[in-house]
């Protein structure tokens, strides 16, 4: 690659010497060389060509010296290493000349061979700085495009790769998490779209900052609904309980915002969410065109399930006994043993409760309706009817009262 080299002198013989001295190199295409009488005749050359490498500038001419280009130069985004030439002994201008930022020095008369020396260091310089920066823009593109899913800390390790391979396809115990949100279309047909623009930006940011709080993995996005990864790409031993943690905390900030929009006059939805444990296919799938960390197979199949489930039992979030029994003290109720769209084999769910509901009253009623529900014994019906009776807001309790006035026995159900 051929190097622009501009020389700043007023002496009429300068460019003849240089052009004589370095005729090889500009032979062999290694230095091109252009010339300017004057600080702003050098002004003008690199605004007409910005992609000159580097400068070699007297002091001591006309209209602008060579000290007051220097200062230019400083001022500019693209700092053009500079070379000055000066008098030998002129040492007060040498170190005026360094001070404002030039690389080098050397004196007159010229030697030729410690030009050409000192030229081919700066060059150098100039090649490790540009090198520096690419990797630079590199590592903040990188940064940029990982924050989208990672938590802040993490995103800083991935980027600049002490994770190694975390994100390159491979299968991996995981917990996920999946939300949607209910009657999010109406909600898009019948609201502005600049207040539907603000409301969705609030929701996705809102749900991002609480994901990242518990250091998960922001998998997807699409429109209101989520996909979540623990344990992935990195090791966190307690996946599981994050999770759990994570999926409530999400709940709780989900039911505050629909709270705040519906004093705007914004019916929004509430968030449903699922959360299930086991194998994954995870990884960036998007290869070098664009960044996708995802997951695939059965585990993020079921965990999708068991989010819509919650419109079947009528709770707001339904979690397998895979990441309720991994969870370290898992508080929360059975649901039943589902049959999820696409599965054959039933799997036990449960609805995770607050520490205060599930030391509460209504907790060891509903347990032990449930109990009779599982044994197969009619004394459920009245024991979920008094648990309605006095919990009407319960739709867990609901849900099962209805199936068992329905015919319905013990605590297995096909859910669609």
């Amino acid at each position: 690659m051929t190097a622009t080299i501009l020389v700043v002198d007023d002496e009429p013989d300068v460019e003849a010497l240089v052009l004589q001295t370095f005729r090889r190199q500009i032979r062999e295409g290694v230095f091109d060389f252009m010339f300017a009488r004057d600080g702003l005749e050098a002004l003008q050359s690199l605004e007409l060509r910005p992609s000159i490498d580097l400068v070699v500038s007297d002091i001591n001419m006309p209209r602008m010296d060579g000290l007051t280009l220097l200062a230019k130069l400083q001022q500019a985004d693209d700092k053009k290493a500079t070379v000055i030439v000066s008098a030998y002994g002129d040492m007060s201008n040498i170190r005026t000349a360094m001070n404002r930022g030039a690389f080098d020095f050397v004196t007159k008369p010229i030697d030729f061979a410690d030009l050409e020396a000192t030229i081919e260091k700066t060059l150098r310089h100039i090649e490790m700085l540009r090198e520096t920066r690419h990797r630079q823009a590199e590592a903040e593109r990188a940064l940029a495009s990982l924050s989208r899913f990672f938590s802040p800390a993490l995103a800083k390790r991935l980027a600049a790769g002490t994770d190694g391979n975390g994100t390159e396809a491979h299968w991996r115990d995981v917990a996920a998490i999946f939300t949607d949100v209910t009657g999010f279309t109406s909600v898009v047909e019948t609201v502005a779209p600049d207040v539907l623009g603000d409301m969705l930006n609030e929701y996705v940011g809102g749900m991002t900052e609480i994901v990242f709080a518990h250091e998960g993995t922001v998998a997807k996005v699409i429109g209101d609904a989520i996909q979540i990864l623990f344990n992935a790409p990195g090791d966190q031993p307690d996946y599981a309980t994050r999770a759990i943690v994570c999926a409530q905390d999400i709940d709780a900030w989900a039911e505050a915002f629909r709270a705040r929009w519906r004093t705007k006059g914004v019916n929004f939805g509430a968030t449903r969410i699922g959360v299930h444990a086991g194998p994954a296919l995870v990884g960036n799938f998007g290869r070098s065109r664009f960044f996708d960390y995802t997951a695939y197979g059965d585990t993020t199949n079921t965990v999708a399930r068991l989010e819509a489930a919650n419109k079947f039992l009528g709770t707001r979030i339904c979690v397998s006994a895979m990441v309720a029994d991994a969870a370290v003290n898992f508080l929360g109720r059975p649901v039943g043993d589902l049959v999820l769209r696409g599965r054959s084999e039933p799997l036990r769910a449960y609805e995770p409760l607050p520490a205060e509901s599930f030391k509460a009253e209504a907790t060891a009623q509903y347990t032990e309706a449930f109990a009779k529900l599982e044994a197969g014994d009619a004394a459920a019906i009245p024991a979920f009817a008094a648990l309605v009776g006095l919990h009407a807001d319960d739709p867990l309790a609901g849900f099962h009262l209805r199936r068992l006035l329905n015919g319905a026995k013990g605590v297995r159900m096909l859910v669609e």
